[in-house]
């Protein structure tokens, strides 16, 4: 089947929009009740940050950093991502810059190391190390600061959020290696074990939540501490998963991904829209998809291609994009191996979308299921075929542009 063969029609996907509106002055009235109260003149703070392609991420930081200097501290950012940007200190600082967060920019002082302090273990059984970033522990204290949102891994009652970057972020490559040594299960189940021995041995000052909706919006805003954090995190995850962009199908014959990228999502293209894992003995979600073609990779992942194996097809581009040092040292500290493995290779977009055609087993291009999307992330404008065409408009999940 040509790709000539299947018309494509432009819609938009109806997504829940909920945009805070001034960011600036919702932080700041957050930051006098919760954070304000707790500072001193002179301190040092740690400001933890991640790899999450974060919207308002830079402002975000920037307004944090204005508001500790008001309240007579100093602060410093520390990257708080486990092994990503190939788990370097140059390649986290890197990965901080192409959001914005440079010393210049953001008028603090960038700290990158992969140095970590022990902080005993867990007790109990499995008895867990725990470690913290070298630099955060020796700060009067920390606020770290992540969206909340599904896990691409497993699924529970903290996933992505606040709860998980005190354990992989704060605890760098190596907290990041031995919670992955559990499996899906056991990040799910341990994580916050982890997290709670952070909290009770280290000056977590604050975490500040960050909440998006179905636009990449910033939502809302708010911080915790203490054991208020898993309060928040579970509160905001919940609501997450109602406002997160979605595809509005169970089932397609093709999905195209028009790029992919550790900015977008930890496993490039996000699990919980593609409805794949390729994780062993956990199940796929929706929709279900017969192939899955990606065809680039986004410049601020800096040659990290991990989630490419979550695709059948990629364009020869997209190999060459890849930095396999990067990609490895992320695939196999995760210990998801199969996220890790190249696609079939075809040279340019139409072939690897036809061929991913092919393999789907779909025959008759007028009820071919295919929608492109430009990536996970951004789900407001995509191309489908006729039948799901028909599907959204009768649905009213989306109009025809």
């Amino acid at each position: 089947m040509r790709l000539s063969e299947v018309p494509l029609h432009r819609v938009k996907l109806r997504q829940l929009s909920a945009p805070l509106g001034d960011i600036p002055q919702k932080l700041r009235a957050e930051f006098s009740l919760s954070v304000a109260p707790k500072l001193r003149p002179g301190m040092r703070i740690a400001l933890a940050l991640g790899s999450r392609g974060i919207n308002n991420l830079a402002l975000i930081a920037q307004t944090l950093v204005g508001l500790l200097r008001e309240a007579g501290t100093s602060c410093f950012i520390v990257p708080a991502m486990g092994s990503h940007g190939g788990a370097t200190p140059e390649g986290q600082r890197a990965v901080l810059a192409d959001y914005g967060i440079t010393e210049e920019k953001i008028g603090a002082p960038v700290l990158s190391s992969l140095e970590v302090v022990s902080l005993g273990s867990t007790g109990g059984n499995p008895d867990i190390p725990v470690f913290i970033d070298k630099a955060a522990f020796g700060a009067d204290g920390v606020i770290a600061v992540n969206r909340i949102k599904p896990h691409t891994d497993f699924h529970g009652e903290h996933e992505s959020g606040i709860v998980k970057m005190l354990t992989i972020g704060l605890g760098k490559h190596r907290q990041a290696i031995q919670m992955h040594t559990y499996g899906a299960s056991g990040l799910r189940d341990y994580i916050p074990r982890v997290s709670q021995k952070v909290i009770e041995s280290v000056k977590i000052l604050s975490c500040l939540a960050v909440l998006e909706d179905g636009y990449d919006q910033t939502a809302d805003l708010a911080f915790a501490s203490g054991d208020e954090i898993f309060a928040l995190d579970k509160a905001f995850l919940a609501r997450s998963r109602q406002m997160m962009a979605k595809l509005p199908f169970e089932q397609l014959d093709v999905l195209v991904v028009d790029e992919m990228g550790k900015d977008l999502s930890g496993t490039g293209m996000d699990t919980n829209v593609i409805g794949r894992l390729r994780i062993d003995g956990q199940a796929d979600g929706l929709p279900k998809v017969g192939a899955i073609a990606v065809l680039g990779l986004t410049p601020a992942s800096h040659g990290n291609a991990l989630g490419v194996g979550l695709a059948d097809v990629c364009t020869r581009r997209l190999a060459e994009q890849i930095d396999w040092s990067a990609t490895y040292q992320n695939v196999v500290t995760s210990g998801f191996l199969a996220r890790g493995f190249l696609p079939v290779v075809r040279d340019d977009d139409k072939s690897a979308i036809e061929l991913a055609i092919a393999s789907s087993g779909a025959r008759n291009p007028a009820a071919l299921r295919l929608a492109r999307i430009r990536n996970t992330l951004h789900l407001d404008e995509i191309l489908v075929s006729q039948p799901l065409l028909d599907e959204l408009l009768q649905s009213g999940r989306g109009e025809r542009l």
